[in-house]
């Protein structure tokens, strides 16, 4: 049977009105006020419809993050590690010290640790594609000399991008943006290449 067209732009309309209105509310009212009778409500569609599609409003909400986010976080190569580096690093930071992505972002993150699916799909979907981005970028540097081949990419990815997400979740977003250039030259103090002792 040939899929009623008409229908499947329906279906979209109101996919499209539903992310759009719970990015919009946890936005406006925080994640912990948000719920799917407040979503169905401003997307004009019915609890059971969001249901159809989500589980849980963390669950809408991440999805609503990953359509937001599209290629925002893509990995620059200039052949300058630390140029290239300092741009991605303070667009992530800047993107979480936005309101519609910081409250979506903690609310998502805070869910998440009661809910390992929330988790698993989070990770998945949007850090482990990110890790993997950064990873291959850093690789690339470690080939071209310009950082240290005996540090792992991993470890030098959680150098990296930890201290972000410790002064996002205690309230310090904001100077993370301001310090982003300085983070990684500082880090990368430790990360150059050591000059031949022998």
């Amino acid at each position: 049977m040939t899929p009623d067209p008409n229908s499947e732009r329906r279906s979209e309309r109101a996919r499209r009105a539903i992310l759009d209105a719970a990015f919009d509310l946890v936005s406006r009212k925080g994640f912990a006020k948000l719920t799917i009778e407040a979503i169905a409500a401003q997307a004009g569609v019915g609890k059971p419809t969001i249901y159809r599609w989500w589980r849980s409003k963390g669950a809408v909400v991440l999805e609503a993050m990953r359509e937001e986010l599209g290629d925002d976080f893509a990995f620059p190569d200039t052949g300058d590690i630390a140029a290239d580096l300092t741009t991605q690093i303070t667009a992530v930071s800047r993107r979480l010290v936005t309101g519609r992505m910081s409250e979506a972002f903690k609310g998502v993150m805070g869910e998440a640790q009661n809910d390992p699916a929330l988790m698993k799909e989070f990770r998945e979907t949007i850090l482990e594609p990110s890790i993997a981005e950064c990873r291959a970028r850093l690789a690339s540097a470690v080939a071209a000399g310009q950082l240290r081949a005996d540090v792992p990419t991993d470890v030098m990815v959680d150098l990296f991008y930890a201290p972000i997400h410790y002064r996002h979740f205690l309230g310090f977003g904001d100077d993370a943006v301001r310090r982003s250039a300085d983070l990684v030259q500082e880090v990368l103090l430790g990360l150059r290449p050591r000059p031949d002792a022998g």
